[in-house]
């Protein structure tokens, strides 16, 4: 357990299995800490996982600058540097997956793999009535979700339990923010594994879309599968937005991804 100082920032993060190899960066959801893929962690065993808690999330404190993807991206990429690995795999979920996504954007070089979980690509990606809960939040939430289990783990592990209205609040701000980032998502390089559930809280339509601007489901494989494309898409059955990080099929749909042998220039 340890901390790295970097953009005036003390980023708590945490190693687990080998110290050696590629190391693969979890990035929690809003309002959550790294302690939420605690059912992922057997499933890595044999890779060097790295649990990262955002900005203002976890054992991580608020410094009062702007809570955003590409301000916490900057941040990933400088755990990458300070971690002394020259690139890294990078998993994110809901929130975690826009700052994992920003990350593959803005800093190309230091990406080896992408693995987004459970966000699209534009705001209008999300079901209409989700857009419309998050419009409605507001820091006024903080108190009755007080009863919540996500409360009850920044309670435990944060260093000012006292500011969970304001983490409600910047959450509430930054789902509020329009954001299109099309053009840029067809410009990634690194081989990157998109997985929803199958009532995920994004629509398959956008899935769909996310999927193709990687390049997936333009044309047939062929016979030997000379036309598959180098990213993936995982659609979970049985899973929601809410529960996938426990779906006993993330595994079977994460582990062959990272694992696979790329050409020199993804490996």
């Amino acid at each position: 357990m340890s901390y790295a100082e970097i953009n005036g920032l003390s980023l708590y993060f945490e190693e687990h299995g080998p110290r050696s190899g590629v190391p693969v960066l979890l990035l929690h959801g809003g309002l959550g800490a790294s302690d939420l893929f605690a059912p992922l962690l057997p499933a890595l065993a044999d890779h060097r996982v790295v649990l990262v808690d955002l900005e203002g999330h976890g054992r991580t404190a608020d410094i009062g600058r702007a809570l955003s993807p590409e301000l916490m991206a900057d941040d990933i990429a400088a755990l990458v540097e300070h971690l002394g690995a020259d690139r890294a795999d990078v998993l994110g979920y809901s929130v975690g997956a826009d700052v994992a996504l920003r990350t593959a954007i803005q800093h190309p070089a230091l990406v080896r793999r992408l693995v987004v979980l459970s966000t699209p690509f534009r705001r209008d990606g999300w079901h209409p009535e989700v857009v419309a809960a998050m419009d409605r939040m507001s820091a006024q939430a903080a108190e009755p979700m007080r009863q919540s289990p996500i409360h009850g783990l920044y309670a435990r592990v944060a260093p000012r339990p006292e500011d969970w209205p304001v983490l409600v609040g910047r959450i509430s701000e930054l789902k509020k923010q329009d954001y299109d980032w099309t053009a840029e998502v067809g410009a990634i390089t690194a081989p990157t594994l998109l997985v929803f559930a199958d009532a995920d809280a994004v629509r398959p339509a956008h899935m769909v879309e996310f999927f193709a601007l990687l390049g997936g489901g333009l044309r047939d494989a062929g016979w030997d599968g000379s036309g598959r494309p180098a990213s993936k898409l995982a659609v979970l059955p049985g899973a929601t937005h809410y529960d996938i990080l426990a779906s006993p099929s993330l595994p079977a749909a994460l582990l062959p991804f990272l694992d696979t042998a790329g050409s020199p220039e993804s490996s």
